[in-house]
Parts: structure tokens; C-alpha cells; sequence
């Protein structure tokens, strides 16, 4: 299992959008190549469903192949659909990979059902299968909605769990920290390893 970060860094409310309609895009992709995607973190962006970040999940035998079309500086050229008659059309966001925490989890995590709710697309349920997963041993909570069935929330929650407990772990973790840690606050302005472009962001490779 890999994990996939697309951040805008300190990009506008375009850049945002870019991430936004490139998760999109990417859960299409992987669908298509027998991918699981499933979205494990995400920060807000200053629009209504729009993210700044996304942290996604990748796991089946294409899920490197997939990955690495995503990673390094992305480039979408579109009009500003926030800024009537401004002039800049170039807004970029980027793609990191990063390694999924072992499964070595100790300890007993409760699952609780519960109903989905808020803004989320497609991808928000109407029925009892989001969860609310708890680590018993060390406290850590985590409420997931992401996904369509309870069985998959629940996998995602572990995962997050588990990414959780590796953060915890000083020597494991500090280097992971570091590298999203400065992801979120260095986007290239230049040399794309993929462009989309116009509304309905069209891959140009």
C-alpha cells in the first residue's frame, strides 16, 4: 500500500480547486486500473468542498504505475473561476509519495457505525457506514466517512490509526512529519510531470 499527498502548499483558492478536481481525477484513474483509492486525511481549502491537502491510499498491483504519474509539481491552466479577467491562468499544486506505516499494531480498536454527514461529493453516505474507530491502549480516535461500506471505513480508520501510532514513534516518524511537513509549503513553480487543462480538467499527458 502506498500513500499519495496532493497539496496545493500556499497556493490561491485556484490551487485548491486544481487538488480538488485532481483527486477527482485520480479516483477515476484508479478505478479504471483496479486501484483502491481511499482517502485517508484531508485539510479544508478556503472554498466550499474544496481541499488544500489530501492524503490518499493506493493499494493493488498498479498502485506504483499510478503514483508516479501523481508525483512531482502538477500544473492546471484554466481561467480563474474566482477572478473574472485575471490575467494568470497557471495554477499549480503537487504530488508525494509516501511510504504506508507497518501493520504492527498491539491492542484492541472498538468500532462504533454511525451516520455520514457534511459536505463531501460522491463520496458521503447516506447510511449508518461511517465509523468511529478507537485504539483502547492508547486513546487515539478517528471518525471516517469516506468510503461507501463500513468494512472499507473501518480499513481506512486502521490505517489512520495506525499512522497515528508511527507518529507517535519519534525515530520513525519525525522524517515523515518533515517530508509532508514541507510538501505542504514547497510547490515548484515550473517543469510539470503532468498538465490539465481548461474546466473540465483534461489531462494533456
Amino acid at each position: 500500500m502506498l500513500l499519495l499527498q496532493l497539496s496545493c502548499a500556499q497556493g490561491p483558492a485556484e490551487c485548491e480547486l486544481a487538488v480538488t478536481k485532481a483527486l477527482q481525477l485520480l479516483y477515476r484513474e484508479a478505478e479504471a486500473q483496479g486501484v483502491r483509492a481511499s482517502l485517508v486525511e484531508q485539510v479544508a481549502g478556503q472554498g466550499r468542498g474544496t481541499y488544500r491537502s489530501v492524503l490518499v491510499s493506493l493499494d493493488g498491483e498498479q498502485a506504483a504505475r499510478l503514483a508516479e504519474r501523481w508525483t512531482g509539481t502538477l500544473l492546471w491552466t484554466c481561467k480563474s473561476p474566482y477572478r473574472p479577467g485575471y490575467k494568470r491562468k497557471n495554477w499549480y499544486f503537487a504530488g508525494q509519495l509516501f511510504k504506508a506505516p507497518e501493520d504492527s499494531m498491539d491492542g484492541t480498536i472498538r468500532f462504533e457505525a454511525m451516520r455520514a454527514s457534511g459536505p463531501g461529493g460522491q463520496h458521503v453516505n447516506t447510511t449508518d457506514s461511517a465509523v468511529r474507530a478507537t485504539h483502547l491502549a492508547s486513546g487515539i480516535s478517528v471518525r471516517v466517512q469516506s468510503e461507501r461500506s463500513q468494512h472499507d471505513n473501518k480499513r481506512v480508520a486502521r490505517l489512520l490509526i495506525l499512522q497515528r501510532l508511527a507518529d507517535r514513534q519519534q525515530q520513525s516518524a519525525e522524517a515523515l512529519r518533515l517530508q509532508r511537513r514541507h510538501a505542504h509549503h514547497s510547490v515548484e513553480r515550473g517543469n510539470p510531470v503532468r498538465s490539465f487543462n481548461g474546466d473540465g480538467f483534461t489531462p494533456q499527458n
